[in-house]
């Protein structure tokens, strides 16, 4: 390698925690490090491992493996030239060597949610790392290892500056094949947690290193200068064959349970323990190509064809978003890595594709039952914030894809008595909707349609802000809002005469025929409205109409969700007119653009500083989940036609690019389509996902 292979990889452990670098073993963001633990999941991710340096000395001759970008400019030590090779698949592993001897280095995160073994609801959590090297060669080689530690929320750096003020300070507990770690700082403490290793010898000799550059985040227009901390050193000689197994965990204190140093048989533990897991998670869709095979086969096994390990790959990246909220204690999922947390619209988009394919039902309906409790005025919350704080409301399209998703649910697992249980939550977004609710959300009296203002604020997906002015701004009536609540009251009218059939909870069946009446005779005034988004001229819809009444002319993707939804209000020539139209000037490789490259506004290119991304960041950025509501719409208007899009370039990106084994979440709009944004996002896998089967891979 004559450069450096930035390509990243990701992963986590189901709370929120998570491991991150490059293929090139450079840390190039602020979000790179082997072990951010959710200390209050899936929130207050901190750093506290940021990498173990590597020295081998073989024969009198030194070999520093690491490779490090310096404010300076420089890149030291250049150990990316000795790298053999790199695989992701089944855990990130890297080989360095020369003709004379490898040294091998895998890592593994495991699962950190685990049961209670006292049948306690609350589960046990484990934020938990494994590193193992492995040594081949002709002769005996010392291993020189030097962790890299901090104690920082992941959105920051951290800087050791002891002039300004009680600096950044950290203390440490030696004892045999472990050592214990904490930050202070004046009266603050931070996390413990032990790094231990299998054997060597451990020689404390703490150093700060200063000025690592991120260079991401540079280009980012970010902060991106850091100081790291090192405790210590472990130096071990290690003979041809041998192991060295290490281990960082955030540390619980049991003293029932008394301290085992990691080992070579710990880590394959480990290992095909999370391989069962996945196995038992995805038995449904993995049965028709398990053809009898050995159920300790790894979840991705060197004997599956190529298809089927790009589906095996796809699935365990789905699961990477699955996480536990400590706050409500249920599940949620986080909308992308390496920076967002759980939202509720990412969630409810993504929900049919992670869960309902995959028929993870009981996740489906813990994700449905966690959001719907927290109902508040008729909205779905679209953040929780760490700490158990008060929910945030500001999104107008989260109850509705609630109440879609909601249907898609029920018709997949059959699960009649989780609607009895949430028809309340669908009568409140009903009303609420109708009366008016938050950010005088209201169905206009003369339309029946869904309209909203409220200056400063972006409530749809289009949801970006600068200096308080939404960037896309969509205050009035738009075109997927009211697709979505058309096909709300449909959903709701199939429900109440459903109930009203059964007579559930002692409830009279007349107040259920007369819901159900009342929604059909809304849904049937929606549908004739609708009709005020078609642009003849265009044969295309409107993105929104305004508070003044006036249409918004412009192309964007809103029209295609709008035409892919369950219950569809618009006419078989209308959706097949909007359609081309969408394939013509929206369709790419890897997704749908969010403006027509033909509009004045639109931007190419999702690059520069954080004012000049947001603002381009639905401009014309290609989002790939929105392909799902493409194939959707376009099955549903062009049966049996064959799909005008070819799957092969977003999965070569999942196999090869950016995050390798995910997707990102934007591409630029121009081409090639560069990837952008978040490395791996939920909403752009769970499509993939969720549409396997009509992607024509393989065949």
């Amino acid at each position: 390698m004559d450069f450096l292979d930035t390509r990243e990889w990701l992963l986590t452990n189901g709370l929120g925690s998570f491991a991150s670098g490059t293929v090139a073993d450079a840390h190039t963001r602020t979000y790179h490090g082997w072990l951010f633990a959710a200390v209050s999941p899936p929130g207050q991710r901190t750093l506290l491992l940021s990498r173990v340096e590597a020295y081998l000395d073989v024969a009198g001759k030194g070999y520093p493996l690491g490779t490090n970008y310096w404010g300076s400019g420089s890149v030291s030590p250049v150990g990316y030239k000795l790298l053999q090779s790199f695989s992701i698949d089944p855990v990130p592993t890297w080989v360095w060597g020369t003709s004379n001897w490898t040294l091998t280095r895998e890592i593994l995160m495991t699962h950190g949610l685990l049961p209670n073994p006292d049948g306690k609801p609350e589960p046990r959590l484990r934020h938990q790392v494994y590193i193992r090297y492995r040594y081949a060669g002709r002769e005996p080689a010392w291993v020189n290892l030097r962790p890299l530690v901090g104690d920082r929320n992941f959105h920051h750096q951290q800087h050791h500056s002891p002039e300004s003020g009680p600096g950044l300070q950290f203390s440490q507990l030696v004892e045999p094949n472990r050592v214990s770690i904490q930050a202070t700082r004046g009266n603050w403490v931070g996390t413990s947690w032990q790094l231990s290793w299998s054997q060597g010898d451990y020689y404390p000799d703490g150093t700060w290193y200063w000025d690592y550059r991120y260079p991401e985040e540079t280009r980012r227009g970010l902060g991106d200068r850091e100081d790291l901390y090192s405790p210590g050193h472990l130096a071990i000689l290690l003979h041809p064959g041998q192991s060295l197994v290490l281990e960082a965990r955030v540390r619980i204190i049991n003293p029932l349970r008394p301290f085992v140093p990691p080992s070579n048989e710990t880590f394959e533990t480990a290992f095909q323990a999370e391989q069962a897991r996945l196995r038992q998670v995805f038995a449904p869709m993995l049965k028709p190509i398990d053809r009898g095979r050995s159920p300790t086969v790894t979840f991705a096994a060197p004997h599956l064809s190529p298809t089927e390990s790009m589906l095996a790959a796809l699935l365990r990246a789905s699961d990477q978003f699955i996480a536990h909220r400590a706050s409500i204690c249920g599940p949620t999922v986080i909308a992308g890595y390496h920076w967002f947390s759980d939202w509720g619209r990412d969630t409810l988009i993504a929900l049919p594709g992670l869960c309902l394919t995959t028929q993870r039902f009981d996740l489906a309906r813990g994700l449905l039952e966690s959001f719907g409790k927290y109902c508040q005025g008729g909205l779905i919350p679209n953040t929780f914030p760490d700490n158990g704080a008060h929910p945030i409301y500001n999104s107008i399209d989260a109850a509705l894809w609630w109440v879609e998703v909601l249907g898609l649910y029920l018709e997949a697992s059959q699960d009649w008595d989780f609607l009895v249980q949430q028809y309340p939550v669908v009568r409140q977004i009903h009303k609420s909707f109708a009366t008016g609710t938050s950010y005088n959300i209201r169905i206009d009296a003369m339309d029946g349609l869904v309209t909203w203002e409220h200056p400063g604020f972006a409530l749809t997906w289009m949801d970006a802000v600068v200096n308080g002015e939404p960037a896309t701004p969509r205050q009035g009536k738009c075109v997927e809002i009211n697709a979505l609540w058309y096909s709300a009251l449909c959903w709701a009218e199939r429900w109440a005469t459903w109930l009203a059939e059964k007579g559930i909870n002692g409830e009279e069946p007349a107040n259920y025929a007369n819901h159900a009446r009342r929604y059909g005779q809304q849904a049937e005034q929606v549908k004739a409205s609708l009709q005020k988004f078609w642009n003849g001229r265009l044969a295309y819809l409107y993105d929104l109409i305004d508070p003044g009444d006036s249409p918004n002319t412009q192309i964007r993707p809103n029209a295609v969700i709008a035409l892919s939804l369950t219950h569809c209000g618009f006419s078989d020539l209308q959706g097949k007119k909007a359609l081309v139209t969408a394939r013509d000037r929206l369709l790419t490789p890897y997704g749908l653009r969010s403006l027509d490259p033909g509009d004045p506004h639109y931007v190419g290119r999702y690059i520069g500083d954080p004012v000049h991304r947001d603002h381009a960041y639905h401009q014309g950025t290609v989002w790939s989940w929105l392909i799902g509501p493409f194939i959707r719409a376009w099955q549903r208007f062009y049966p049996g036609e064959a799909l005008p899009w070819d799957a092969q370039p977003l999965l070569d990106h999942f196999a090869n690019q950016a995050c390798l084994g995910s997707i990102s979440e934007i591409f630029d709009g121009d081409p090639p389509h560069d990837p952008q944004g978040a490395i791996a996002q939920a909403w752009s896998v769970a499509e993939l996902v969720r549409h396997w089967n009509d992607l024509g891979v393989g065949r």
